[in-house]
Formats: C-alpha cells, sequence, structure tokens
C-alpha cells in the first residue's frame, strides 16, 4: 500500500517517511524526522526532529514527540529522540529529546504503552514492553527496565531508575531507584514485596519467585544489616540464579539509593 498522507498535514521534506505510513490531517512532521513502515501519524500529532520512530508506531491526536528538551543547560548540539517499534503514544503525551550533556539521547524501546498526559524528560532510556498509566512523569535521565509498569499520576525524580519487572502504584513519588521485580506505592515510595501476579503472567516459575522472595526479604526486611551487609549475606545463603544476581547487580549500581523498606 501507498502511503496516505493527508493534504492539510505539514511535512517537512528533510523527514524521510517509509513505506505504509499514514499521517492524519493538521498533523505536523517538522524537521530531521524518520517515520518507519507502518506507522501511523494521527491528526493534530506533532512529531519534531531529530526523531527515529521505528515500524508500526502510532502517535495519537494531540501527542508531542520529540520537544525540546526543558532544561536551562541544554544549547544547541546534538539533541535526538529515538523510539523503537510497535511503541503506542496516546494523545497530550511529550516526550523530549536528549540534551548533549547527557549523552543527546533520549531512547524508548519497543512495544511499549504511554498513556495519555505523560510526560518523558530529555535523557531518558527506557527499555521494552513497558506501560506509563495515565499522567506518570518522568524527570530528566531517569531509567526504565523491560516490562515495568507505572501506576497513573506517579512522578520519577531525575536520575532514578526503575527495575525491570517493578510494579508502581498509582498517585506514587519515587525518589530514589525501585529495584527489580518488586511492588513499591506511595507519596514517598515504599517497597511492599516481590511483584508476584506480575511475575507469574511472565511465567516464572514458582522455584525463581522462591529464590527471589528469599533474597528480597534478607536484603529489604531483616532488621540491623546494612544493604552492603545485606548482599553479602544474599551472596552467601542464596542460590545465585540470573534474577538474584540482576538484583544485586542493579543495587550495587545505584547512584541515588535504594528504595529499602516498607
Amino acid at each position: 500500500m501507498p502511503n496516505s498522507i493527508h493534504p492539510s498535514a505539514v511535512v517537512s521534506p528533510e523527514a524521510v517517511i517509509g513505506d505504509e505510513v499514514t499521517i492524519g490531517p493538521y498533523a505536523v512532521i517538522e524537521g530531521d524526522v524518520t517515520l518507519g513502515d507502518r506507522t501511523f501519524i494521527d491528526h493534530h500529532a506533532t512529531v519534531r526532529g531529530k526523531t527515529v520512530l521505528g515500524c508500526d508506531c502510532r502517535i495519537y491526536p494531540y501527542a508531542f514527540v520529540g520537544t525540546d528538551p526543558q532544561d536551562l543547560k541544554h544549547r544547541e548540539g546534538t539533541s535526538e529522540l529515538i523510539i523503537g517499534d510497535h511503541t503506542v503514544v496516546r494523545e497530550y503525551a511529550t516526550i523530549s529529546r536528549g540534551t548533549a550533556l547527557g549523552g543527546g539521547y533520549t531512547r524508548i524501546g519497543s512495544h511499549n504503552f504511554i498513556m495519555a498526559y505523560s510526560h518523558i524528560a530529555h535523557d531518558c532510556q527506557f527499555g521494552n514492553h513497558i506501560i506509563l498509566s495515565n499522567g506518570a512523569t518522568f524527570g530528566g535521565h531517569s531509567e526504565v527496565g523491560d516490562y515495568a509498569i507505572i501506576g497513573g499520576l506517579s512522578a520519577v525524580h531525575q536520575f532514578c531508575r526503575i527495575g525491570s519487572y517493578a510494579f508502581i502504584g498509582g498517585a506514587s513519588g519515587v525518589s530514589q531507584d525501585i529495584p527489580p521485580y518488586v511492588l513499591a506505592n506511595g507519596n514517598h515510595t515504599k517497597l511492599y514485596g516481590l511483584n508476584r501476579e506480575g511475575l507469574k503472567r511472565h511465567k516464572f516459575s514458582p522455584e525463581t519467585l522462591r529464590i527471589l522472595n528469599q533474597a528480597y526479604r534478607i536484603i529489604f526486611r531483616t532488621t540491623g544489616l546494612s544493604l552492603e551487609k545485606a548482599i553479602a549475606r544474599v551472596e552467601e545463603e542464596v542460590e545465585l540464579i540470573p534474577e538474584v544476581r540482576h538484583m544485586i547487580d542493579f543495587i550495587r549500581q545505584s547512584k541515588r539509593g535504594v528504595c529499602r523498606r516498607k
């Protein structure tokens, strides 16, 4: 099928348009934009460059993809947004490009679902299969692992990391790193155990859940242990399956500190 570009759409001559792309009425494709095959830009949506959208993406009305970074230190230079395949951006969501000081790139992986009014700031690094519920907001340089789910109206502080398969409850305020595989919630976010239902849905075995829970209880529920001593105890007492090793590595790499206790 040929591309379908509405006559009222404004499309930059610099844009690179793939095959079978749809651009709706009054949409704006501005600057050095690349649209992958079968991507659908709905009416009144804006995509501006330098932005790369993968194949089979869907940008809904009034979403703004590739905004200038909201950073007073930003100057002209390398500033890009890269989004993978099969990612959906719903109404009024905003995604900023990167900054030269932050590495130059905001990266969003594939198969992500970004709901209405969400905001992803400059230099964020997102994995794949992530869900942002309505109004989820991320400060600059945030990182989110694969299969994480962020509840509506949650706010994540700049430079924070959300681990893979983590579940953040609605209206949460995240100011420290959230480890992988856990449930977290609250205005000042606290941990509430493993994300058991989410892990079961993704076919984690009962044995893996048992071992992960053993590590979780030592690190996050044992009183009187420093984080370093808790991790050392896990390495001595718990089978170091890949999921446990991933949790330990995530904690050791934290720069903002890890949310630890309920």
